[in-house]
């Protein structure tokens, strides 16, 4: 279940094409240099199509960068015959590896029925283009839609099943949450590699939004105090945020996890910050693979 090489990656998201790439552009560039496994790109199911900002990007970190890249690919609201556009724009420029979504539900907005479920994409993937390496995501502390931890693991098995090489989990501030995670996925027989998604938490208002909408995490004590102790001294806020990141992704490493997974938020200096602080930790002795 656990790789004897853990692997440093990074998630970016594409900006909104009216603000442009630049900003993006310079970031990837200053994040390469932190030697990432691989990088994902996210995909938005709402206002912009992943043609016109996904694509594009991945194409750059592919081939500009030399990284292996992974596309998102919320699919709830596509057919199927918008996903094999997709797949065959992806594999026009070399970029191989998808992280099958079903995608978050928009108020008010039906979804179409040809991927009600992650599992659906995942199996059109596999027939329609067999040659990409498909990735999914999953939930240590359950997702929000499941009754219960028990069904969530179910139908992860049924994704792994349907033919994902490893997934990636949702952010997590406990890793214990996360270590039992792992031991039911094993009971449960999902016996692909499992990338932990740690999110270092930088500012007041990026705290205010992770209370939010994202109910279902646990927040242990010390993360808490941080909060609390902090809430209005933003450089306090955000170097405390990076160690707690830092102290979580050591004792990952330390338990032998296949990878950690860092969402950036198009943050280079955080990306870089993480990478001098645990690199030694990593053995960056190959990029092919890492997945």
């Amino acid at each position: 279940m656990t790789s004897q090489t853990p692997s440093l990656s990074f998630e970016v998201f594409p900006p909104n094409p009216a603000v442009g790439n630049e900003k993006i552009l310079l970031a990837l560039d200053d994040m390469k240099g932190s030697a990432p496994h691989f990088i994902s790109v996210t995909a938005s199911n709402n206002k912009y199509s992943i043609k016109e900002t996904t694509v594009p990007l991945a194409d750059h970190i592919q081939n500009d960068l030399a990284i292996p890249t992974i596309a998102h690919l919320p699919a709830i609201y596509l057919s199927k015959e918008k996903v094999a556009d997709t797949l065959r724009e992806l594999d026009a420029v070399g970029v191989n590896r998808i992280l099958a979504l079903r995608g978050d539900i928009i108020p008010g907005v039906e979804p179409l029925k040809d991927f009600r479920y992650a599992t659906d994409l995942i199996e059109f993937i596999k027939a329609e283009a067999p040659n990409f390496d498909i990735i999914g995501a999953c939930y240590p502390e359950g997702h929000p839609d499941s009754p219960n931890q028990i069904s969530d693991i179910q139908n992860l098995k049924k994704k792994v099943d349907a033919g994902c090489s490893s997934l990636v989990t949702q952010l997590f501030f406990d890793n214990e949450r996360f270590y039992d995670f792992q031991d039911k996925c094993t009971l449960a027989g999902i016996d692909v590699p499992i990338h932990a998604g740690i999110m270092p938490i930088l500012n007041r208002n990026q705290a205010l939004r992770l209370l939010k909408t994202c109910e279902n995490i646990h927040l242990p004590r010390k993360f808490r105090a941080i909060l609390d102790k902090y809430e209005h001294d933003p450089e306090s806020l955000r170097a405390a945020g990076l160690a707690y990141a830092v102290d979580q992704i050591v004792d990952l490493v330390t338990q032998d996890v296949a990878g950690v997974h860092l969402y950036t938020m198009n943050n280079a200096e955080t990306a870089r910050h993480i990478y001098e602080a645990t690199h030694s930790l990593f053995k960056h002795h190959s990029q092919v693979g890492a997945l």
